[in-house]
């Protein structure tokens, strides 16, 4: 019947579309740490040990920097064991968990897109800091005296999905009133 047959279409239409956001997820997440690697590369090769530029009237500077500690050098003075525990060891847990409260949560659009950001990014400067116990940073901006840490991509990964869940929480409370 057609009834029958225009189901069939919708669910397999359905199935497409799943498809589709998944591998644009996996391109996501890819794409986020593949920037960050390589940019992390080019930083370290061409801004080592050179003074910092800057560009756009001083709104955006390069340099380079390694930070041993968490998010804008937080935690960067605690003892050798201490950011041990906490960096390679701690954030490792923490982006699994969050992986897995995204899938058994069956998270879809904006807020998906978001986590992957999120772990993307957190996943990419976790590596270097269990691989060589530092993460290579090197952009600062910034208007007058008013300016950001220096950071990475990986960083505005995380930023930038930290910023699309909080939307889309507040999206979906607003809606349910």
């Amino acid at each position: 019947t057609q009834a029958a047959q225009s189901g069939r279409l919708s669910e397999r239409s359905t199935k497409v579309r799943t498809i589709f956001a998944r591998f644009g997820m996996i391109g996501l997440a890819v794409a986020t740490v593949g920037c960050d690697r390589v940019t992390k590369h080019f930083a370290t090769r061409l801004l080592e040990g050179e003074p910092a530029r800057s560009y756009l009237g001083d709104t955006v500077r390069v340099t380079y920097a390694e930070n041993v500690g968490g998010f804008l050098s937080l935690g960067g003075n605690l003892p050798d064991r201490a950011r041990t525990a906490i960096f390679p060891i701690g954030t490792g847990p923490v982006l699994l968990a969050l992986a897995v409260v995204a899938l058994r949560g069956r998270w879809s659009g904006m807020r998906l897109a978001a986590v992957v950001l999120f772990l993307a990014g957190g996943a990419s400067n976790w590596i270097d800091r269990a691989l060589q116990g530092s993460v290579v940073d090197f952009l600062n901006v910034g208007l007058g005296p008013v300016r950001t840490g220096i950071f990475n991509v990986a960083d505005v990964g995380v930023m930038l999905g930290a910023f699309l869940l909080l939307l889309a929480e507040l999206g979906s409370r607003s809606t349910a009133r």
